[in-house]
């Protein structure tokens, strides 16, 4: 600053941040790939919700397409991203003789085999979801059409109509709002009070987490600044959860370059946080640009510790093994 020094501003780092243990497999799935068998390696769909993760692995060698049908015959390895796939996805890579790894994180994994158990005991599923977001079309395509419903709001849990109000189950999407879902979750336990829901909610551990640690920060502080993708369910949701626990301003970027500065002016504290698929070096750039403004007094104050680890795909631990 012209003048004299930079005004004080407090950051407050919210931890935990960022990658979560689905993301790292994921991402760490198609770099062993990568490693083991060379360019290409074909992904279907962005392996996560990051523009700056999916151009490095396109820098590596990685060819991302959203359809099989985009990939010509090859022996490369094509990897299913960490949203999970419809059923008919490997499907059609099998009749192709595709060599697939499938990157999907295991608590997606986890609400399809809840979803196909329930189909199997004769239950109407009922996904709490977004539609279109990568997860829910996977999770909705591993059952015929028709077995699950899709609930987005309020308004049509008081408004659907079962088949049978006394054999339903719901399952959801696991990078949802954690109030917005039980919510929605109150609304059919009260309508429909035999339905059957998941011994523990579908809300990952790294969103509840996440969300934890920013309803902490977030009444501390005048602006919190979201690193993410605007197409990340679990960022914006960060961004919502923010909000409502009394933050004046909050803001989604996906890099230090989409700050609008003039929308901070007088700040004298910020709340620093990322969603799950948001590497720490964007969090870093970020910080680095408010350093270039403010003399920075950064802290961290943390919901919760995570340590959880998820091995990578079966067929890459065999060859890591081997070597």
């Amino acid at each position: 600053m012209p003048g004299g020094g930079k005004p004080p501003l407090r950051v407050i780092l919210c931890s935990p941040r960022g990658f979560c243990a689905g993301v790292v497999r994921a991402i760490d799935s198609v770099e062993r790939a990568l490693a083991i068998h060379g360019a290409p390696v074909y992904v279907r769909h962005e392996i996560v919700h990051n523009r700056y993760v999916v151009d490095s692995l396109k820098a590596k060698g990685a060819i991302f397409v959203e359809e099989l049908d985009e990939i010509p015959e090859t022996d490369a390895p094509v990897v299913f991203s960490a949203h999970g796939v419809p059923k008919s996805v490997p499907e059609d890579a099998r009749v192709r003789n595709f060599i697939t790894l499938d990157a999907t994180c295991p608590l997606v994994t986890k609400v399809h085999r809840e979803a196909e158990i329930h189909f199997r005991r004769g239950r109407e599923i009922v996904l709490i979801g977004h539609a279109g977001h990568p997860e829910v079309v996977g999770t909705m395509g591993q059952l015929p059409e028709g077995a699950i419903t899709l609930i987005q709001t309020i308004e049509e849990a008081q408004t659907f109509i079962p088949r049978d109000a006394g054999n339903l189950a719901f399952v959801t999407q696991t990078t949802l709002s954690v109030s917005d879902t039980s919510e929605i979750v109150a609304v059919l336990r009260a309508r429909f009070p035999a339905i059957v829901g998941p011994h523990k909610e579908d809300i990952c551990y790294a969103t509840t987490n996440r969300q934890e640690a920013v309803k902490l920060v977030a009444p501390l502080v005048d602006a919190m600044v979201v690193v993410g993708a605007p197409n990340s369910s679990n960022s914006q949701r960060l961004k919502e959860v923010a909000e409502r626990a009394g933050c004046g301003y909050a803001v989604l970027v996906q890099r230090a370059a989409d700050i609008d500065w003039t929308r901070l002016d007088g700040i004298t504290s910020l709340g620093v946080t990322a969603g799950a698929s948001a590497p720490e070096v964007l969090v870093e750039e970020v910080l680095d640009a408010f350093a270039q403004r403010y003399e920075l007094h950064v802290e961290t104050m943390a919901a919760t510790e995570e340590n959880m680890f998820f091995p990578l795909p079966r067929p890459l631990r065999t060859s890591e093994a081997a070597e």
